[in-house]
């Protein structure tokens, strides 16, 4: 983890480097899909989700308090919003749609005024930090 200085600016610029954003997504993508069929199953995703603990760290819902049924729904509840044509699969298009949505909202939500912010290692708040000091420096 890292402390960033960040703006919505920085986020929205990321995405809109299509050759920066799709790099780093698909990169997501692959290491996600675990049995490389091209498509990320719920259990591919949950597994992911449930390590990196996402819906405490970003949706401030306290998972050790939540009952397994509860975690299972929210859990799926997210796996359907990539999940758009209902296949039961997540194929890469979908992954960066979804991702491309989700991004925009952070940077919407950040606004533009500089915020200081901790950001994981690899993640794709750090990937647009670090895109943006490249290009100033």
């Amino acid at each position: 983890m890292s402390v960033e200085i960040l703006d919505g600016k920085t986020v929205l610029s990321f995405v809109e480097d299509e050759g920066a954003f799709n790099s780093s997504v698909d990169g997501r993508f692959a290491a996600l899909d675990t049995n490389r069929d091209g498509l990320l199953s719920y259990a591919e995703m949950a597994n992911e989700l449930m390590s990196l603990r996402v819906l405490d760290k970003h949706f401030g819902v306290d998972e050790a308090a939540m009952g397994a049924d509860e975690l299972v729904e929210l859990y799926h509840g997210l796996f359907l919003r990539f999940d758009r044509d209902g296949s039961g699969a997540v194929d890469l298009e979908e992954f960066r749609a979804e991702m491309k949505e989700v991004l925009l909202a952070v940077a919407n939500g950040l606004g533009f005024l500089p915020v200081q912010m901790v950001v994981e290692e690899g993640s794709f708040l750090k990937v647009a930090v670090d895109r943006e000091l490249a290009k100033a420096a």
